[in-house]
């Protein structure tokens, strides 16, 4: 297109940034699309990495090969580090980028909620980086216990904390535990993996909170069956090499884990304060940006918010939340938006279409949450794994997935389990 288009810049190559370029592929505009990282990573099955049952490319596939056919597209690598409101420009690390539209799309990090220290104890998982590297943990603390004498010591190497009882940590849980008692059990010859404890621990008073309280207590009776402790009501007060401390009340309890998993909380990314300095947008608690209706920034019409990012506060008065299909209908909604603007119209407002929610326990048990609709069990299941299928975004993804989960469900054997990563990292375990 020629140099007088109209001109997208994407901020973010996740599920909102892709979604708002897929979605611009007839529009009149040129569309650059940024990112630090060179592929799009399918986020909700990050935790099958992270427990070896898929490969980072089962769940990976790179930017340029998704929209290489799309004409209007350009992909760059590089890291936004502020913007440049007056003169409309991204400020990149090593340079800048002009726009005519911005889409900022960037998403969040874990938060420790103050205690940032913990993170190198108790990593989470946002990240294929993240997820080899807790892989790594995982499997090297049985390998570890393996090599130990010590009875207490070799409790403190099977013992794996998950904190946060949302989806992450519940998914998190059971594979873990499925880990211990399936994949696991027949491989080592003087420790017992099925002996490991899981234990899942959150200050909310049920686990995934934001679902009915009958699915809340079915996933709970899941995870028991697993052989996973759930603690709720707790609070994790400390988190130190080789213990977590946690509070009941005025009951404090120290456990003995050498492996702790964080799934807790999230923190907007950087760039979100960044562009708030740089507009005055307000933020939320936790620094996501407050967008208008048509989620855009007040006073600026052509920056808009998408995906984890944004706080959209005008449908029921709360924060949507942070799951793939708010940013995918973010993302379809505001290319339609710029596409008609550049025709003289409107749209009316942002509306998110809650078609359910869905999480899955382990092996065979799910749940689901569909409004007019609630089920669990193996059916759950099934369609979890279809609706997963579907939004892969890559066909041969699919099917080295699909082929893979068959596999799995057959065998019980996760064929991932490497451990990777440099020899003095994995040291100091």
């Amino acid at each position: 297109m020629g140099t007088s288009a109209h001109h997208a810049v994407i901020v973010g190559g996740g599920f909102g940034g892709l979604y708002a370029a897929q979605s611009l592929r007839r529009a009149p505009v040129q569309v650059t699309l940024i990112d630090r990282r060179n592929f799009h990573l399918f986020q909700p099955l990050l935790y099958q990495v992270a427990t070896g049952g898929l490969s980072p490319a089962n769940i990976a596939a790179p930017l340029r090969a998704i929209l290489g056919r799309q004409r209007n597209v350009r992909v760059l690598l590089g890291e936004a580090v502020g913007f440049d409101p007056g003169r409309r420009r991204v400020i990149l690390r090593d340079g800048d980028v002009a726009y005519d539209t911005l889409i900022v799309a960037t998403g969040v990090s874990h938060n420790y909620f103050g205690h940032d220290d913990w993170e190198s104890f108790a990593p989470g998982l946002k990240t294929v980086e993240d997820a080899t590297r807790i892989r790594s943990r995982i499997l090297r603390a049985f390998e570890t216990a393996e090599r130990e004498t010590d009875p207490d010591r070799i409790r403190a190497w099977l013992t794996f904390v998950v904190v946060g009882a949302g989806p992450t940590g519940v998914e998190l849980a059971g594979a873990l535990a499925e880990i211990a008692r399936d994949t696991l059990r027949h491989d080592f010859r003087r420790i017992d993996p099925t002996k490991a404890r899981v234990l899942l621990l959150d200050a909310v008073e049920r686990v995934l909170p934001t679902y009915p309280a009958d699915l809340s207590m079915k996933v709970a009776a899941s995870l028991a069956r697993l052989g996973v402790t759930v603690q709720t009501g707790v609070l994790v007060s400390d988190i130190r090499p080789g213990a977590v401390t946690m509070d009941h009340g005025r009951q404090t309890e120290t456990i003995a884990a050498q492996t702790v998993l964080w799934a807790a909380g999230v923190r907007a990314s950087s760039l979100g304060r960044a562009l708030a300095e740089a507009t005055g947008a307000p933020l939320d608690r936790v620094g996501r940006i407050v967008v208008e209706p048509d989620l855009t920034i007040l006073g600026h019409p052509e920056i808009f918010i998408i995906g984890d990012l944004a706080c959209f506060l005008h449908q029921d008065g709360q924060p949507l939340p942070g799951t793939a299909p708010v940013a995918m209908q973010q993302g379809r909604y505001v290319a339609r938006l710029i596409e008609q603007r550049l025709h003289g119209r409107n749209l009316p407002p942002f509306r998110y279409r809650h078609r359910g929610s869905m999480a899955t326990i382990g092996r065979a048990a799910a749940v689901a949450d569909l409004g007019w609709l609630r089920f669990s069990g193996r059916v759950a299941w099934f369609v979890w794994l279809f609706v997963h299928l579907i939004f892969i975004v890559e066909f041969h993804n699919r099917v080295l997935v699909f082929m893979q989960w068959v596999w799995n469900y057959f065998t019980r054997n996760r064929s991932a389990r490497l451990i990777t990563g440099e020899v003095d990292e994995l040291a100091v375990l």
